[in-house]
């Protein structure tokens, strides 16, 4: 009988970013407090299920992210370059797309919102995620993987295995902070595709009135 295997995409915590700089691949920027919540919340979420092998992206949020998954599990983080972030070449800048969108110095980049022109094709993405979630599946053959990526890569994962078109309102992607979207694979061959939210404990704010 073929085995079956389970690889979860796990997207990063809350980054501290007062300043709502949209950051991309740029280094720096670390989980906040409440994304540190997120990540204690997903080490609870997998601390039961039989995880083989856990995979990051080399970025420090999804660093941070994996961390605690790691100790609970006493597994070694394997960093794979694949999961980052998509490209962006607006990145670096404090204000939303829509904004950008107002100032002509910018619409060279946002001229195809199906490839997307301001960034890393969705193909590609898509490319290089499903080479690295095969490595996962096979590094966690009959039992489970975890790969610690980004929203963007994470949603056209999930779109491309849904067999849905890959362009889309990045309004609509549900791909939480924090979140799992799970591939389940009897063999290779991909059969379901499952999403959640791990709770997170409930954490006391010391700054709260008493």
């Amino acid at each position: 009988m073929a085995q079956t295997t389970v690889v979860h995409l796990l997207r990063h915590g809350e980054v501290h970013n007062p300043g709502g700089v949209l950051y991309g691949r740029l280094p720096g920027y670390h989980l906040s407090a409440k994304g540190r919540q997120m990540a204690a919340a997903a080490a609870d979420f997998f601390a039961e299920r039989p995880v083989a092998a856990l995979f990051a992206s080399p970025l420090e949020r999804a660093q941070e992210t994996a961390q605690p998954v790691a100790e609970r599990l006493g597994l070694e983080i394997v960093t794979d370059d694949r999961l980052i972030e998509s490209s962006n070449v607006l990145e670096g800048k404090t204000v939303t797309l829509s904004k950008l969108a107002l100032n002509p110095a910018n619409w060279r980049h946002l001229w195809n919102p199906f490839a997307p022109s301001w960034g890393e094709p969705y193909q590609q993405v898509v490319a290089r995620m499903s080479a690295v979630i095969e490595r996962a599946r096979e590094a966690g053959l009959g039992r489970e993987a975890v790969c610690v990526s980004h929203q963007l890569p994470i949603w056209v994962s999930r779109l491309a295995a849904e067999r849905r078109r890959l362009w889309h309102n990045p309004n609509s992607r549900q791909c939480a902070l924090g979140s799992v979207t799970s591939l389940s694979f009897t063999g290779a061959e991909l059969t379901g595709v499952s999403y959640a939210v791990p709770p997170r404990r409930q954490v006391r704010d010391p700054d709260a009135a008493q």
